[in-house]
């Protein structure tokens, strides 16, 4: 029972369940009446959140694509700063982190479907590792200005974190990166297809 109670444990369910909520699919239904997840790329994530209410709300689409960034990316962080006011490990912290971004990826409340991690991921990683993570984030917002290829961005600004965090101090105090690389690993992971239409040259563009 004592493991029932143990306030580590507790964090890392709550980071799991707090990170599948899907907030796009909630916010297309709610204020659109649409279902993404029998639509477009059938993510569960501000692009297709974009993409797909395009299509029937153009005005509305861009708000709540905005919106799904921004809650995707605060249910990693809040779960994240609340277990830093009670004074949990580093260890933790990043065991809430991966934990997160699993959740949004393979969401209890889908059947474990869910959307690629890059908000999510972003969310964990401006409250460990900031410095590095707001390098990634202009990286990811010149990208998607210049390229307007929303995966290619997103592959980009997660790789320029990860360069930047192994070249600076920023946050990493469990004596190791892999949970950094296990976060991108699953985001990586998460985009192969878009990889492969890359290569391909068959991925679309957002406009």
């Amino acid at each position: 029972m004592d493991f029932l109670t143990n306030t580590n444990v507790l964090f890392l369910v709550a980071a799991y369940l707090v990170g599948s909520i899907p907030f796009g699919l909630i916010l297309a239904k709610t204020f659109a009446d649409v279902d993404i997840k029998s639509a477009g790329s059938k993510s569960i994530g501000a692009t297709n959140v974009l993409r797909v209410v395009k299509e029937t709300n153009p005005s509305l689409a861009k708000k709540l694509g905005i919106a799904t960034v921004i809650l995707d990316a605060l249910k990693g962080t809040v779960v994240i700063l609340i277990a830093m006011a009670y004074g949990v490990s580093d260890s933790t912290l990043w065991g809430i982190a991966v934990l997160s971004v699993l959740g949004h990826c393979y969401s209890i409340y889908l059947g474990l479907e869910g959307g690629k991690g890059v908000a999510t991921g972003l969310g964990v990683y401006i409250a460990l590792i900031p410095i590095a993570t707001l390098i990634g984030a202009a990286v990811w917002i010149i990208c998607a200005k210049v390229l307007k290829i929303s995966s290619l961005s997103s592959l980009l600004g997660l790789t320029a974190v990860i360069i930047s965090a192994s070249f600076i101090n920023d946050g990493l105090n469990v004596g190791s990166n892999v949970p950094m690389y296990l976060i991108a690993f699953i985001i990586y992971y998460k985009h192969i297809p878009n990889i492969v239409r890359l290569i391909k040259g068959q991925e679309g563009k957002v406009i």
